[in-house]
């Protein structure tokens, strides 16, 4: 499948299309590209929907930001906006990981663009709270902010890419050995290691304004039953959603959509159909 591309706040963003229907944008994290929808967007185009899965901004090959602007509600703004670009006036917006996290601050700050939020592996990031079993967990934000850490993550053919899936997703006992061939490929071009760890270098100790707000649209969150984020935090964070907000538990961990696809992706087709 190769990229189409559209212009949205500012930007150059390449993505992966399938199918015709009500508009369903798929974000990913890291380490991860578009790609890691590849499932999803068969199945949902299959079920009578536009799929869109973009490459997140300065994952090639989408153009890197001269800013180096990695914030949440920057992100938040891209979504809403390729939902603009992409000619349509609402999605259904779909994220995991940091593509999740920029979801939660566009479902919050642009609500008129979302006609309902799927979120996977994160829950909403308002309601984290620091204890020593959760930074342990996300000890590799420290990891990844430092000044060798495009040295580190680059090192051995990227080795620690497979490492982060393997730690992440503990449950996975046969991952396919070419999983990560697709960020490895992106992660290979100029300046794309780079701008993805970006993304950790924004987090600061401030709350982003998206964050702070509400979201009032329908939400459904993924949660992964052997994911280093345990799926009781999910319900901690219900609080913040004033709208429905629906908590599937499944098999796997962080990356379930992939370790479990048999079983996730028809409930993600399920909920998506509910919210159409």
């Amino acid at each position: 499948m190769q990229p189409a591309f559209v212009d949205a706040n500012g930007l150059r963003f390449g993505y992966l299309e399938a199918g015709k229907g009500p508009l369903v944008l798929l974000m990913h994290g890291f380490p991860d590209t578009a790609h890691t929808w590849d499932r999803a967007l068969h199945a949902l185009a299959d079920a009578g929907f536009r799929a869109v899965a973009p490459f997140m901004r300065g994952y090639h090959p989408t153009s890197i930001p001269a800013d180096g602007a990695y914030d949440a509600d920057t992100l938040g703004k891209d979504i809403a906006s390729l939902v603009e670009a992409l000619g349509e006036e609402k999605a259904i917006v779909v994220g995991h990981d940091w593509g999740a996290s920029g979801a939660y601050s566009c479902a919050a700050m642009f609500p008129e663009r979302v006609r309902a939020l799927v979120v996977f592996a994160i829950p909403h990031p308002g309601s984290f709270r620091p204890t020593p079993t959760l930074m342990w967990a996300i000890r590799h934000f420290a990891v990844l902010r430092r000044k060798n850490a495009v040295a580190k993550v680059s090192r051995d053919d990227f080795a620690y890419v497979d490492h982060l899936v393997a730690r992440w997703s503990p449950a996975w006992k046969e991952i396919p050995p070419d999983e990560t061939k697709h960020v490895k490929a992106a992660f290979r071009e100029p300046g794309c290691l780079d701008a993805a760890l970006g993304y950790y270098r924004a987090v600061g100790f401030r709350q982003p304004a998206g964050y702070k707000q509400k979201v009032t649209v329908p939400t459904i969150a993924f949660a992964g039953e052997q994911d280093i984020i345990p799926p009781r935090l999910y319900e901690k964070a219900r609080h913040f959603f004033t709208a429905s907000y629906e908590v599937v538990q499944v098999p796997g961990g962080h990356f379930m959509h992939r370790e479990q696809a048999d079983h996730v992706i028809p409930e993600l087709v399920r909920v998506i159909k509910e919210h159409a």
